[in-house]
């Protein structure tokens, strides 16, 4: 998989590198966290598993309203 850089300041680095001793986590696991919950917030599918819950529930939904 191909690398990012993301800058951040000081200060925040700091902060999450404390978070990642704290909590026994990498940088990479804290990452894969924070967007997850980022595409979560916004509707988005993080894997296959939760794209077809979505499609599921979308298509149970539209059957429900067609029928009443």
């Amino acid at each position: 998989m191909p690398g990012k850089l993301v800058a951040f300041d000081e200060d925040t680095l700091n902060k999450l590198n404390e978070l990642g001793r704290d909590r026994m986590a990498t940088f990479q696991e804290l990452a894969d966290e924070a967007f997850a919950d980022l595409l979560k917030k916004y509707g988005v599918p993080v894997d296959l598993r939760d794209a077809l819950r979505k499609s599921a529930k979308a298509v149970g939904n539209s059957r429900r309203k067609s029928v009443r």
